[in-house]
């Protein structure tokens, strides 16, 4: 036997379906040979014997309590600005001293239940100055612009915290919570400690009792040792007789019970897992479907053309109610209601890009209204007189059908009270224009056809009542009946636009061409009592992928102005060019040619306005060097004017400027220098000034330049000063005051001290 137990090597259970009970007992496994003979021995601890057992109780991470946030009933964000300047002497032909400003605006964003944007702006001005009026302006707008924004950023928001209050999900959510608090369970069974002790002992009892019998069984004749030479196949195996397998099989009972039920957990833990990977990648899939409809919602409000088709793809994409405010159809076809200051701008020959003061609204589903009624001001920004004129009023009314973006045709009727600047226009021959006003009344049929994607054309023609002036003085009809004579076609017009776009070569082509009768009236016409045609066309393309876009543009007497005289007839075609080139790492540079007017006051009731052409050179660069960033700046700019037919006090000047900055640290160093020369006198001049963040509330600053004139060999110095100062929860208060110099009378630089005191409070 001694030779045969040392063919026998001791091993460790290794590979069991429970390692945790391993260190139980011993096996003997024969070392010559890989057949299963194996002699199973108790491990019996020496003393007593201390188990130390782990239990670890994980924490289920708790899923989060998506709170629904209190929906606020009116949102306001916006700023509110008040500004009051100071000059000694104002930069004008006028003689104005000791001239201050007062200025007090705000900007609001109001928004209704987080969901209905509405725009609050408000301006109020008043000074001593008899040259600038004093105006206070108000305008409270929504657009369908803004709305379609606020959806937007809806849209953007909606992440997935939020998804846990759509109905599908919840279910799931629900579903999931359940599968994982029951897998929970059952592996908190699976190694809870009493259990775990009660299967080893019951392990240990098992095998106690197979060695108790494989013991007894070795003095029994009946046990025989296997031959250890018949090989692999012949092998024997080391059996109990069969008088003893009853013991065996009642040692096994209480073990094969504790195992059958931690085998039928198992099978149950891997069911409960299959069905929580199933659910997982349902609620996965359901989740991607909201994150599809979140995309979709982002790319329905970016790309849809007009808010025609952008209703109809939201009631596509079958979001849920939660995303889309109520009544969203109705609002996005509002185009804008403006009330108080606002702007008309409707079509070429009617109202184009009038300001009143009243009430203006655009509603387009699939047909078009509009309306707009107020009181006109053509001079509500007029800087240079503040005489009173005769009130003038607006009253129009459009209808058509198709989307004003799209293919449609509108008809417009539009009446009012306009008063007439001219002087050639008063009856009899009567020079005083003085409160001379004209009552106006006209039709116009427009209508656009949209070519394709990137092409449209636009053809309006319009009939308009004729004016006072051009009726016979035995001639009563009403203004409607002067409107309505269609044998007298001098009170027509006609106008075309085309627009196109070439995707292919980036070219933007816009031209236009128009046709006004001698007695044509409307509130987009200052002119009248001459006939009038006009044309332009204008060009931008892009070359070199984007790097140079030149812009060009043609026209003919396409100027629109109140000073010119009514007999005004002009042949003269004006030009303008504009280049420009960005490249990286190279400065920006633009170089443009285009004409350029000056108003002159001839008397307290006549201005002469006269035209001239600029060159414009501008070249700038942002670069770092050596890990400072730094700004430089040059422009050249000339006049082509002459000094009979312009008071300009610089005619015919050349002007370069060089201006350079560098941002170290906390300090903003500027520097610069300019040179300006004309016919009669040179202008040189040089400054600098330093900006220094003190702390982030608090930053100041301090300049100085200098100013030479040749010829009265004058050299003048000036100075400024500025702090910015930021209170927090009150706002920002900005001060600054410099010595500067103006041109004054006999071509000379006067002195001028100016100073300025800003609040601006964002919220």
């Amino acid at each position: 036997m001694s030779d045969y137990y040392r063919k026998w090597k001791i091993k460790l259970p290794k590979g069991q379906q429970y390692p945790q009970f391993g260190d139980s007992l011993y096996y003997f496994v024969n070392g010559d040979n890989k057949s299963p003979v194996i002699l199973v021995v108790p491990f019996k601890p020496v003393g007593n014997d201390t188990v130390i057992g782990y239990y670890e109780r994980k924490k289920n991470a708790p899923y989060p309590v998506i709170t629904s946030r209190r929906t606020p009933l009116l949102t306001v964000h916006g700023n509110v600005m008040y500004d009051l300047f100071y000059q000694s002497n104002v930069d004008t032909p006028f003689v104005q001293k000791d001239v201050y400003q007062h200025t007090l605006q705000t900007s609001l964003e109001l928004t209704y239940k987080d969901r209905y944007p509405i725009r609050l702006n408000f301006t109020t001005r008043m000074g001593n100055s008899s040259l600038f009026r004093n105006l206070t302006d108000a305008n409270l707008q929504f657009t369908s612009r803004d709305f379609k924004n606020a959806m937007l950023q809806r849209a953007k928001g909606w992440d997935a915290g939020k998804y846990a209050q759509l109905e599908e999900l919840e279910k799931l959510r629900a579903k999931l919570e359940a599968k994982q608090l029951e897998i929970n369970r059952l592996k908190g069974w699976k190694t809870d400690p009493a259990f775990l002790q009660r299967l080893v002992e019951a392990r240990e009892r098992a095998y106690y009792g197979k060695i108790r019998d494989s013991l007894d069984a070795l003095g029994n004749p009946e046990m025989e040792m296997p031959d250890l030479h018949m090989g692999k196949r012949g092998l024997g195996k080391l059996e109990l007789p069969g008088s003893m397998k009853g013991k065996k099989e009642d040692a096994d009972s209480a073990l094969q019970r504790l195992t059958t039920r931690y085998e039928n957990a198992d099978r149950k833990l891997d069911s409960l897992q299959a069905e929580l990977m199933k659910l997982q990648a349902l609620y996965k899939k359901q989740e991607d479907i909201y994150n599809f409809r979140k995309g979709a919602l982002a790319d329905v409000l970016i790309r849809s053309k007009n808010n025609k088709e952008l209703a109809e793809n939201l009631r596509e994409a079958n979001l849920p109610d939660t995303m889309l405010p109520k009544g969203y159809k109705h609002l996005l076809a509002i185009r804008s209601v403006g009330i108080g200051r606002t702007l008309v701008d409707y079509s070429e020959l009617t109202a184009k890009n009038i300001s009143i003061l009243g009430v203006q609204a655009e509603y387009n589903p699939s047909y078009y209204v509009g309306f707009a009624t107020g009181r006109v001001d053509y001079r509500f920004r007029d800087f240079f007189t503040n005489a009173n004129r005769s009130r003038q009023y607006l009253n129009l009314v459009r209808f058509g059908l198709g989307m004003r973006d799209g293919n449609n045709i509108i008809m417009t009727y539009y009446t009012g009270k306009k008063q007439v600047y001219n002087f050639n226009t008063t009856p009899g021959g009567n020079n005083n224009t003085d409160n001379l006003e004209q009552r106006i009344m006209g039709f116009s049929l427009e209508g656009r056809w949209q070519l394709d994607q990137n092409n449209y054309i636009i053809g309006e023609a319009a009939k308009s009542s004729l004016p006072t002036y051009a009726r016979p003085v035995e001639d009563h009809s009403s203004t409607l009946a002067t409107a309505l004579k269609l044998d007298d076609h001098s009170n027509e017009a006609y106008s075309v636009k085309l627009s196109s776009f070439w995707p292919q070569t980036g070219t933007k082509i816009n031209g236009m061409y128009k046709m006004m009768g001698a007695n044509f009236q409307s509130f987009s016409l200052f002119t009248t009592g001459s006939s009038q045609t006009g044309w332009s066309i204008r060009v931008d393309q892009p070359f070199f992928k984007q790097q140079l876009t030149i812009s060009g543009s043609i026209k003919k007497n396409d100027f629109t102005t109140n000073y010119q005289q009514t007999n005004y007839q002009s042949n003269t075609v004006f030009k303008s060019i504009q280049a420009t080139l960005r490249m990286k790492k190279w400065p920006v540079l633009t170089v443009g040619y285009f004409p350029s007017s000056q108003i002159t006051k001839l008397s307290d009731d006549s201005y002469t306005e006269n035209l001239f052409y600029n060159l414009v050179g501008t070249a700038s660069h942002f670069y770092s060097v050596r890990g400072i960033m730094m700004s430089t700046v040059f422009s050249y700019t000339q006049f082509y004017n002459k000094q009979t037919d312009s008071n300009f006090l610089y005619f015919n000047s050349k002007n370069m400027l060089l201006n350079q900055t560098v941002f170290v640290g906390k300090f903003t160093i500027n520097g610069g220098g300019s040179f300006a020369t004309n016919p009669e006198y040179n202008l040189y001049g040089a400054d600098g000034n330093v900006q220094y963040k003190m702390r982030s509330w608090l930053e100041i600053g301090g300049g100085m330049k200098y100013n030479y004139q040749t010829v009265y060999q004058l050299t003048q110095i000036g100075y400024s000063g500025n702090a910015r100062l930021a209170i927090p929860k009150l706002g920002e208060i900005a001060l600054m005051a410099e010595k500067a110099f103006i041109p004054g009378m006999e071509k000379r630089l006067v002195s001028s001290n100016n100073g300025r005191l800003t609040y601006t409070k964002t919220f």
